[in-house]
């Protein structure tokens, strides 16, 4: 542990930056408070706390500086405030009928609070919020230092990016080619087996479930369960520790660095799932932690009127309130961190219609220089006013489509969207993200992600199967657009197998063949299950982890094979709208077509009947070794469908229904494609 000397006493340091700093001859310490009277610093070494008040406020924020203090310095905040609760009977920081509610304050100096700019955290939080400071959460004082050797983002443009959806823990932790001390871990997410098998897929970014510093609800804690997905964040710039393997002493912040070069050096991406819109703290009853105690007027978003309440858009009892301009400078300076100082590739935003509303959050990254280079990712949507936000991003971000996922899921899995709605996602959903002068690559396409269904369940799964979670199956989507194909659950019925493993590869290809950027959630690609469980976000175990022992190494490879084609053919992969229009004195970039050998007419749009539809893609003409022209055959239907082809010699490159899928045949004026399958030729 770091060394404290000085002599007991406070500097004044200086108010920036937030936060506390190591200058190679001792700590700046500066918090922001607009409404805080007095502000101590805790200090813990060898077990004992020494208390110093920090000397100066300039412009709200509290500092002061400790020369001899070194990286290793435990610490933490008493702050104190209107209403302070000291000397008032308490119990674990929920404060209810206390006066300075009224005016939304929340200030109790008994409270040991940790740093919002916190690095690192020790400690382990437990339920009931503890009293006793020496066991509170704690920042620590860090060094930046570390040899990122030659190590450079792989800058993946966004029209060749694949997102592999993937938790830390879950990932490696039954992986038999990961050392048993690393599964689990950052150190395993990035070992060589695991790296083997991202290239193998063919995938080109890591999107990772939350990383930032979170707890552990206290009705999950009281009922034995973790917060496994880690959307319950309250460090933004601190990555979580239980994911670290401290192989050989070396700290948390290094073992991620160290994941992410290893990462960037087999040409992959790490983007990371931000969790901003929302903190650990919860609701009015909730444990003062952090951001409530320093000053909970400025942090949070409190209802007019209301102010000992908090405003709920995220349905996880606070919502953090960015029109405020701290609060915001806080969400920048997190995202400034994590990609000048951990190198990461970009960000995946949780609930981000939270951040944007009322706030100038879209304004100021757009015109930040560090952050117009990363890859900017929303969930469009929060149950607060007006929440659903898809498409209204700005250009230059990509958004969650889960019409992509509803639209595709029902066209193959319950028949309620026609080829009308297959065509427009296949078409990147023009009609969303193209009038705001945006490219397909606004669109993030995705069958399945953490929240909801693995594939498998998908198509094994008529209703969610939640009763693990403890809250009676009520959690969890009740519309999911899933079929079991006859039977609930497991089976060893051939035609139910059969009818499963065709729509998984359907759906796949569905993905694949769209214009967009496809997104797959890890372990689809092996066949996971999760028992039909559709929101196993408190599930640690073998539930949630990938079982490797058991994976389908054909599906494994199906969708390697798929991930080759989108690689060959830049069709797939257009960086401009499809037309219908020739380009360049060359053929339309797309036709679509008809089973009977013509293009689509009005009337075949309209059409509740009809369950085929084809797509033919002319490579870009201005792009050398762009590829041969691709027909794109789909067949939802119970039989077999027969397409009368476009004029030319076609190649049969894949028939998702095939045990040999890839295996290449001609084809001459007709191709018949089997039920529930996807068939792609070219033009030789």
């Amino acid at each position: 542990m770091g060394g404290v000397s000085g002599g007991g006493r406070l500097e004044s340091g200086r108010p920036w930056p937030l936060g506390a700093h190591w200058d190679g001859r001792g700590v700046n310490f500066a918090l922001f408070s607009a409404h805080a009277e007095a502000v101590e610093l805790c200090l813990f070494d060898d077990g004992q706390m020494r208390t110093l008040a920090l000397p100066e406020c300039s412009d709200q924020v509290w500092h002061g500086y400790l020369a001899g203090a070194a990286p290793g310095l435990c610490y933490g905040y008493r702050v104190h405030g209107p209403g302070d609760r000291r000397g008032r009977g308490h119990g674990h920081g929920h404060g209810h009928g206390h006066h300075g509610h009224s005016h939304g304050h929340r200030f109790d100096a008994r409270r040991l609070l940790l740093d919002p700019y916190a690095r690192e955290v020790v400690g382990r939080f437990s339920w009931p919020a503890p009293d006793n400071p020496t066991h509170c959460l704690k920042a620590c004082v860090v060094d930046e230092e570390f040899d990122w050797g030659n190590d450079a983002a792989p800058a993946i443009a966004w029209a060749d990016t694949i997102l592999y959806e993937v938790h830390v823990k879950g990932v490696s932790r039954l992986h038999a080619g990961v050392p048993q001390a690393l599964r689990g871990t950052y150190a395993g997410l990035a070992a060589p087996a695991m790296i083997d098998h991202y290239r193998r897929l063919g995938v080109t970014a890591l999107n990772l479930l939350p990383v930032h510093y979170f707890l552990d609800e206290q009705r999950l804690a009281n009922e034995g369960r973790v917060n496994y997905w880690g959307y319950n964040s309250l460090a933004f710039f601190a990555p979580e520790p239980r994911y670290a393997a401290r192989v050989g002493g070396q700290s948390v912040i290094a073992e991620f660095k160290t994941m992410v070069r290893s990462l960037h050096a087999a040409g992959l991406e790490v983007i990371l799932d931000v969790v901003f819109n929302h903190t650990a703290e919860s609701d009015e009853t909730g444990p003062t932690l952090s951001f409530r105690g320093i000053d909970n007027l400025s942090y949070y978003r409190l209802p007019a009127g209301h102010l000992a309440r908090y405003e709920n858009f995220t349905g996880c009892g606070n919502t953090v309130n960015l029109a405020h301009p701290r609060v915001l400078q806080l969400v920048m300076d997190a995202l400034r961190y994590w990609v000048s100082v951990m190198h990461v590739d970009g960000f995946r935003f949780d609930l981000a219609a939270t951040l944007t509303r009322d706030s100038a959050f879209l304004a100021a990254l757009r015109q930040d220089p560090l952050l117009q280079r990363v890859k900017l990712i929303a969930e469009p949507w929060d149950i607060g006013p007006d929440g659903y936000r898809l498409g209204r991003f700005l250009p230059g971000w990509s958004e969650w489509n889960d019409r992509f996922r509803d639209d595709v899921r029902s066209f193959w899995l319950t028949h309620h969207a026609g080829v009308a709605e297959l065509a427009q996602r296949l078409a990147g959903s023009s009609e969303v993200f193209r009038a705001a002068g945006r490219a397909p690559q606004a669109s993030i396409n995705f069958v399945t992600a953490h929240d909801g269904f693995t594939l498998r369940d998908l198509v094994s799964y008529q209703k969610k199967h939640n009763e693990l979670n403890g809250e009676g199956n009520r959690d969890g989507h009740g519309h999911n657009h899933s079929s079991n194909c006859g039977a609930e659950g497991e089976s060893s019925d051939p035609a139910v197998l059969e009818r499963r493993r065709r729509l998984q590869r359907a759906l796949l290809t569905t993905l694949l063949m769209a214009q967009g950027v496809p997104m797959l959630q890890s372990g689809d690609e092996i066949g996971r299950t999760q028992a039909g469980n559709n929101n196993a976000y408190c599930q640690d175990n073998e539930l949630t982890w990938l079982d490797w022992p058991k994976a389908d190494t054909d599906l494994m490879e199906f969708v390697a094979g798929l991930l080759g084609l989108r690689r060959r053919f830049r069709q797939l992969r257009q960086r401009r709208w499809l037309t219908g229009e020739a380009i360049a004195g060359g053929p339309p970039d797309v036709v679509w077509w008809h089973p009977a050998g013509r293009t689509m007419g009005v009337a075949d749009w309209q059409s509740k009947k009809l369950n085929a539809l084809g797509v033919l893609l002319a490579p870009p003409p201005a792009e050398v070794d762009a590829g041969a022209t691709l027909l794109c055959l789909f067949n939802r239907d119970e039989i077999p469908v027969s397409f009368l082809l476009p004029h030319g010699a076609w190649l049969q490159i894949c028939d998702s229904s095939a045990q040999a899928p890839f295996a290449v045949c001609q084809r001459e004026r007709t191709s018949t494609v089997p039920a529930r399958s996807v068939q792609l030729l070219s033009l030789a």
